[in-house]
């Protein structure tokens, strides 16, 4: 029914002709995204007025034909994202939908201290049947921006295809809008890889690591009975203050081993307890981002735990925008842009806004324009990289998955 939504995926879908050696009379298809499955949903919940806004999200696997290479967590023919789908009474609505979705992608984005850049995608890359589009593009080592979310203003495009209609407060016939927005799991658990992992393994924010603080005993012989009861005793404490502790009690493996293996899983702070500890009734603190150790009583350890947390939160954070600012480079002829790319770089040019111009410049460069900035204004200052006509806008160039 929305032509330009189907027209928009058809070379991504995953056609079924078969159930066994049967062919079917009626070819079926793998969901590349939900749009044209939940609308006519849509059509049978929405009423009146009262019944909008109407907003609902699940949690589910796509399935899209890529025809680049695939990569883990990055691109993948089956992934599983999390999508929300919305109707509204009228488009200043749906507006407020649309910030309030990037709002809340922010939040996520930003505990897990993620430098992003916000996109409005350029029409001829906008999702399919939408007004316009809103992404969040990450950096990645390899230089190739890694796109972790998605906001769309549909406007009335899907609400007209699938007879969206309700009845007003006067009691006449209106036409909805719509919104729609999606949050891929595998590209922002990989963005959180490879943004504050290091050669030792993962470094976790302690917001989302399974396990954030590990206690290692450090037995001495003839004095193991004192070091264990100790540990025990403080990860009662630190368990008991709602903190997610382990206590690698395991006698197979010396504490070396354990530092490695616990160092690899990103766990943010461990414990060491010895001898000494367990007679002074003190701890030692080894944080995971920095290796930095402090020694602290009994007595303090939940309030330093916690202080060690927010520092290394702040730390992760602070390093990844850092980064990021440090990618973006400014380029006005395609000599320049060339050598910035050939540094596994993103790069602001000025951009008339001809598609024609996007398309040459990606068989130059191999790059894209990836779009304009959403949350900030940025006026160009010359003329056009490409066709040196007069330009309307700042463009992000960048290589992509």
């Amino acid at each position: 029914k929305e032509e330009d939504h189907i027209e928009g995926f058809s070379a991504e879908v995953f056609w079924i002709t078969h159930a066994g050696n049967n062919e079917l009379e009626r070819r079926l298809l793998l969901r590349p995204t939900s749009e044209t499955a939940i609308y006519p949903m849509f059509k049978l919940w929405m009423r009146s007025h009262q019944d909008l806004p109407l907003r609902m999200h699940q949690t589910c696997n796509v399935y899209r034909y890529e025809t680049k290479a695939t990569r883990p967590l990055y691109r993948g023919r089956e992934f599983l994202w999390n999508e929300g789908h919305t109707a509204h009474v009228n488009y200043d609505d749906a507006e407020a939908e649309v910030k309030a979705a990037i709002e809340a992608y922010r939040s996520v984005y930003d505990r897990l201290g993620l430098s992003y850049i916000m996109m409005r995608r350029p029409e001829f890359d906008k999702f399919a049947g939408a007004d316009y589009s809103v992404a969040f593009d990450t950096w990645n080592p390899d230089g190739k921006v890694n796109q972790i979310g998605t906001v769309h203003q549909l406007g009335y495009n899907f609400a007209k295809a699938f007879g969206l209609y309700y009845e007003d407060a006067n009691g006449e016939q209106s036409l909805a809008t719509n919104t729609c927005y999606g949050m891929g799991f595998g590209r922002t658990l990989a963005a959180t890889i490879a943004h504050h992992g290091d050669d030792h393994g993962l470094v976790l924010p302690p917001v989302v690591a399974p396990r954030q603080v590990v206690i290692v005993p450090i037995m001495f012989k003839g004095k193991e009975k004192a070091a264990l009861d100790y540990a025990k005793e403080i990860y009662d404490i630190i368990k008991l203050a709602g903190i997610r502790v382990e206590l690698d009690d395991d006698n197979r493996f010396n504490p070396g081993d354990k530092y490695y293996t616990w160092e690899m899983y990103g766990v943010p702070v461990r414990i060491e307890v010895g001898p000494r500890e367990s007679q002074n009734k003190k701890a030692t603190l080894v944080r995971r981002d920095t290796f930095e150790k402090v020694q602290v009583d009994e007595s303090e350890l939940v309030e330093k735990i916690k202080e060690l947390f927010l520092s290394i939160f702040e730390s992760l954070r602070d390093k990844d925008k850092a980064k990021l600012d440090s990618l973006i480079a400014d380029a006005y002829d395609l000599d320049q842009l060339k050598t910035y790319m050939d540094a596994r770089m993103i790069v602001r040019v000025n951009w008339c806004g001809d598609p024609d111009c996007a398309f040459n410049l990606k068989d130059i460069v191999s790059g894209e324009i990836r779009g304009t900035r959403w949350d900030v204004e940025e006026k160009p200052t010359g003329s056009c990289i490409l066709c040196h006509e007069e330009a309307k806008y700042v463009a992000y160039v960048s290589r992509t998955y």
